[in-house]
């Protein structure tokens, strides 16, 4: 059974906490940035405990970030939980976590890139909707930041179906080392790759990281499935890493049941060229007949959009606007 949070009001109380990367990275400017962003559309910020923590690792123990997680989940007064940032080993806790008590206690989760295993796995565990979407971490963005926030809110202060439309500029830039020189450029919007229709559930998120729950009990099931995928930067050689990680997705059993792939945006600085794209989507005969769309607001550029792991979405390539969110 799909579990989907409630919504957010004014008032309501957002936990921040650090399954990857702790908070002791993050500068006290951006910090106040982002906890007045919050605070701006109505939310109260609180933080877990254990999330100054910082080994080398730049990371906390395993059972700290379980117990910030499973408080988070515990605390009544908690109606949304985000991530201070990314990283290399959200998964380590997923053989720690008391899914029961997720399930038990569901509300909004977001976050991305290493939060995709935790999001993937809650999902496939307890059958709650999460969510990728911005990091707390990225609240805290001076320039650039409105998309970002609009799909925020579409997502977690409303409740009804919408349309993701293509953001007018995007970035590609260190924002974090220097907030006042950013360079922008202008947004071509969303492409089609293979044209087509599907309606479906969606799973993903991070590639590499989602690729990390292959063969466990974490991984969630592929029947009606759209995929959103997107991967790190990898510079040079990007786009021969994304096949690779793809490919190796798709020998999954059940990838057939696939209905569609969303592709979020390539950094300016990787060799992810449409030449590449299509010798990728081309040699794969799983992805033949099924829409393939690419360079969607998602990944690790901003702006970015929230759209919901497990939620209900719909393609449609012939119309102008070609993804809906149905149901999160």
């Amino acid at each position: 059974m799909v579990i989907y949070p409630d919504k957010l009001k004014k008032g309501d109380e957002v936990r921040i906490i650090a399954p990857s990367t702790s908070f002791s990275v993050i500068s006290e400017e951006q910090k106040e940035i982002a906890i007045n962003r919050l605070e701006s559309i109505g939310l109260k910020v609180s933080f877990g405990k254990n999330i100054h923590e910082s080994d080398i690792y730049t990371s906390s123990s395993i059972d700290s970030r379980v117990e910030d997680l499973h408080d988070a989940f515990k605390d009544k007064n908690v109606k949304a939980i985000l991530t201070v940032l990314g990283g290399l080993n959200a998964n380590q806790m997923l053989d720690y976590i008391d899914f029961d008590l997720i399930k038990n206690n569901p509300k909004i989760f977001c976050g991305y890139s290493d939060i995709t295993a935790l999001q993937n796995a809650i999902f496939a565990k307890t059958g709650l909707v999460t969510y990728s979407g911005p990091h707390f971490a990225s609240f805290g963005m001076k320039k650039g930041f409105d998309h970002t926030l609009d799909y925020f809110k579409k997502s977690f202060l409303q409740n009804k179906p919408f349309e993701i439309e293509d953001s007018k500029e995007w970035s590609n830039d260190k924002w974090f080392l220097d907030q006042e020189n950013r360079h922008f450029y202008k947004n071509e919007g969303t492409k089609v790759f293979q044209e087509g229709k599907a309606k479906g559930t969606i799973i993903g998120g991070n590639l590499c990281t989602l690729n990390l729950l292959q063969g466990t009990k974490y991984m969630p099931k592929f029947k009606d499935v759209i995929l959103f995928l997107e991967d790190v930067e990898m510079m040079e050689g990007y786009s021969g890493e994304f096949d690779r990680n793809l490919q190796s997705l798709i020998h999954s059993e059940d990838f057939s049941q696939v209905k569609a792939l969303v592709i979020g945006r390539a950094m300016k600085d990787t060799d992810f060229s449409l030449e590449k794209l299509s010798h990728t989507v081309n040699s794969k005969k799983e992805l033949k007949n099924i829409p393939v769309l690419y360079d969607a607001d998602f990944g690790h550029t901003y702006p970015i959009v929230t759209f919901p792991i497990g939620g209900e979405v719909s393609i449609d390539t012939y119309k102008q606007n070609k993804i809906e969110i149905l149901k999160h």
